[in-house]
């Protein structure tokens, strides 16, 4: 009978994760505008594949992996959600800056409480987790205060979480392929 094997997911979410964080990222650095592609990139890549990876890790067994890729999924189609609906005269648009800063706030706190999670998974994720939850609480305190500098700041640190991210990412996906540790992700004793 042929073993039963299903994939480890996690790469396909830290991938979509991770790339569309520095698409994002970019634009908050001021290198470029917000376009339809990092929008595109948030409802496909950062939001769904995120959700399919976030389900197939339920069929896993991991709580944990299952509560981060879907959360974060569905953080990215909100987030589009956010931006594109005003545009289409369906809602209102954020009335103002401190109602998206607390949307931020409440998705750092979030991310904080997932980061202790990760104290018992691998370095790799720790540094995803950790610079994650102080990229959010970055960005809430550029949108609260209107402070392009500070967005600049926080594009820069996000630009460093997604790549960790994408490091991540390849590093499972690597040493599962050959079989031995190609990338290091630094496993926890």
């Amino acid at each position: 009978m042929p073993e039963n094997r299903v994939a480890n997911p996690a790469p396909l979410g830290l991938f979509g994760f991770g790339m569309t964080t520095v698409l994002l990222n970019l634009h908050n650095a001021g290198l470029f505008p917000l376009t339809s592609m990092i929008l595109a990139m948030g409802i496909f890549y950062g939001g769904l594949a995120q959700v399919f990876a976030g389900i197939m890790e339920y069929r896993n067994g991991n709580t944990f992996g299952t509560t981060a890729f879907t959360s974060y999924g569905l953080f990215w189609l909100s987030l589009v959600f956010l931006l594109v609906i005003p545009n289409m005269k369906w809602w209102d648009a954020i009335v103002s800056n401190s109602a998206m800063a607390f949307y931020l706030l409440i998705w750092g706190i979030f991310t904080n409480l997932m980061f202790i999670g990760t104290l018992k998974l691998n370095r790799a994720l720790q540094v995803v987790f950790g610079t994650l939850f102080i990229l959010f609480y970055l960005l809430a305190i550029a949108e609260a205060s209107g402070s392009t500098v500070m967005q600049r700041v926080a594009g820069i640190e996000g630009i460093i979480c997604g790549a960790s991210a994408i490091y991540a990412a390849i590093a499972l996906q690597l040493n599962e392929v050959y079989g031995r540790t190609v990338l290091p992700v630094g496993e926890v004793g």
